[in-house]
């Protein structure tokens, strides 16, 4: 079997497992944010699993004077933060410095908050002098946060010194930053795809997120808790974004940016890489990957086709570069639950970067989650631009679970004689009629003549119990020749071949074998003496031998005329063939021994009957 065929969902071959969204609590931070911990998307088998999305939380900017609206008097700022200065940061009696109290870091955060926004520089450094390490963790993330909205030169040059004496003064928290600033970074970026409101985009957002949780296998309680969490984080971003938009004045909608602005963005970014040096590890920068990732996913569905290779595209792939760089080593991880949740454009993005910085992807693994999802345009993305080849195993899952939009794809693609001759098999033993149905025409003649006995076992080794798959093939005549049909199907009773299933064996010997056409003969003809001791013997005040003939060939063999034609196909069982071909005989039809067709046969029984009791079209 090809590469990539293993794959079944749930079992222990999957590279990657649902998500889960554990241990995410929050609790009030000094700067009067939630303080969440995500760690995430855990992956049971994956790569870079039991990934910490962020050690602290994002910090949810309050809608307040300072941070909610940009119409503030920098002035008032100045004033405010003025008499209280000396306040801020106090000093024990050995010249150490104390812990801030959560009312002055709530203040100071909030006004640090509104310089950043406002881009009063000076300000939010001089705040920053007053702050202690964990407001200065706080400060870093909101500086950094800032980043992806740069539009100006000064801008660039005004952010990145700040961020350099953030550090300077004490601020070690890289991790946290790297992590949040990712995720907004892919909300930033996503946003700029849509024409609707943020608010807006907050219900798609959701709704998103639940049809993902849906798809995902575990306890209800946990996924309902593990959305609320996500949810609530990533309405964090959006709020963010709304609130950077607002003070450019673009009314809750996101500005697309320019080639320049973009760049500006992104070399803020590499500042902040630079500068936290080794304090990164390679574990860091790969969960700052996935961070980047996640909320693709959820938008994936909104994003115009062709967003990948987009200006709108362009900071997340600039900045998946970055990490990739310093050390993330999940992109194929990414790539496959990218794949697996039909996110098309996520897909295109990291298959560009996999090939810029000659990493492998698995591109038939992918395949494979996708077509399990039935993610078409993820489907075509992978076989048209990442040269996914390993149709079979895809196909053949497809088959036995009786996607029909899958198959098709897959048989429109093009497929190989063997692979599509397999995946008939696959559907048949597993009584898929009406994908199996679909296949035969495409299965060339002499593939299924030289395989037709190997079809039939194997289908029937596999069936799981049913046997309608293998039923449908025989009434089908798939082998187009009734005689060889019959042949196979005798040769599969009269089998000691101890790899025919029981089963199989026991169905074809009763139904479809020569031994089956002479018992049903046989039937036949003791169904006709019965009739006849009825006329003859019979004492019901209702007399047959007085009805018309067309209702005594009604009473005698409606019953079997309705079986027949309900079987439906082009050929019928061997026993009941020879049931009909008994009853023919009887009414005067002639010997019709060597006829097989399931269609001639019922025509000359119909000719016996009202013709209000035949049923049109005919069979055959």
């Amino acid at each position: 079997m090809e590469k990539g065929s293993e794959f079944v969902v749930g079992s222990e071959n999957m590279h990657l497992e649902e998500p889960w969204f554990t241990g995410m609590d929050t609790e009030e931070t000094e700067m009067g944010q939630p303080n969440s911990e995500i760690q995430g998307f855990r992956l049971e088998k994956g790569e870079a699993s039991n990934m910490v999305f962020s050690t602290e939380a994002p910090l949810v900017i309050k809608e307040s004077p300072t941070s909610g609206s940009c119409s503030c008097s920098l002035k008032k700022i100045k004033s405010t933060v003025a008499p209280k200065g000396s306040e801020f940061c106090q000093k024990d009696k050995s010249g150490h410095d104390k812990k801030l109290s959560r009312q002055y870091r709530i203040e100071l955060g909030q006004l640090f908050q509104g310089a950043v926004s406002s881009h009063d520089w000076e300000l939010a450094e001089s705040l920053i002098l007053s702050a202690d390490p964990q407001t200065l963790n706080d400060a870093l993330c909101v500086t950094l946060d800032a980043i992806w909205f740069l539009s100006t030169q000064q801008e660039l040059y005004g952010i990145t010194d700040l961020i350099k004496k953030i550090i300077a003064n004490g601020a070690y928290d890289f991790t946290r930053a790297a992590l949040r600033t990712s995720f907004l970074a892919s909300c930033v970026s996503a946003c700029q795809s849509r024409t609707m409101s943020l608010a807006d985009t907050v219900t798609v957002m959701a709704q998103r997120l639940h049809e993902r949780l849906q798809e995902c296998h575990g306890d209800e309680v946990l996924k309902a808790e593990a959305g609320a969490k996500v949810q609530k984080f990533t309405e964090w971003a959006l709020k963010c974004i709304g609130s950077h938009s607002r003070c450019q004045g673009s009314n809750d909608r996101v500005n697309h940016c320019s080639a320049i602005e973009i760049q500006l963005q992104l070399t803020a970014f590499k500042t902040f890489l630079d500068l936290a040096g080794n304090q990164l590890t390679g574990k860091d920068f790969t969960e700052a990957f996935d961070a980047a990732c996640f909320p693709l996913t959820l938008f994936s569905s909104s994003f115009d086709a062709g967003w990948a290779s987009g200006i709108s595209a362009t900071v997340i792939q600039g900045l998946l570069d970055m990490l990739v760089e310093g050390g993330a080593d999940n992109v194929n991880q990414c790539f496959l639950e990218a794949s697996r949740f039909g996110s098309t454009e996520l897909v295109r993005i990291l298959l560009q970067i996999a090939q810029r910085n000659s990493l492998d992807v698995d591109v038939d693994l992918a395949l494979g989650f996708a077509s399990h999802y039935c993610k078409i345009g993820t489907m075509e993305c992978l076989v048209e631009e990442g040269n996914a080849m390993a149709f079979l195993g895809p196909l053949m899952r497809a088959a036995e679970r009786g996607c029909m939009q899958v198959v098709q794809w897959f048989v429109k693609r093009g497929c190989r004689d063997m692979e599509l001759c397999l995946a008939l098999t696959a559907a048949t033993s597993s009584s898929q009629v009406g994908v199996a149905a679909y296949l035969l025409p495409h299965v060339p003649k002499h593939v299924l003549t030289a395989l037709s006995i190997e079809i039939l076992k194997a289908a029937g080794e596999r069936s799981g119990g049913s046997l309608d798959g293998v039923a449908f093939l025989l009434h089908s005549d798939f082998l187009g020749d009734a005689a060889a049909t019959y042949a196979v199907a005798d040769s599969i009773a009269k089998s000691d071949d101890e790899a025919v299933a029981p089963e199989l064996r026991a169905f074809v010997q009763e139904h479809w074998s020569e031994a089956a056409f002479l018992d049903g003969l046989k039937q036949g003809q003791q169904h006709y003496m019965k009739l006849m001791r009825i006329l003859k013997r019979g004492e019901s005040p209702i007399c047959l031998r007085d009805l018309p003939a067309p209702l005594r060939v009604v009473i005698a063999y409606m019953p079997l005329y309705r079986e027949c034609v309900e079987v439906g196909g082009r050929l019928l069982s061997q026993r009941l063939r020879g049931q009909l071909v008994e009853a023919v005989r009887m009414l005067g039809g002639g010997s019709l021994e060597e006829v097989s067709q399931a269609g001639e046969l019922l025509a000359t029984l119909e000719h016996h009957l009202p013709p209000f009791l035949v049923r049109a079209p005919s069979v055959g």
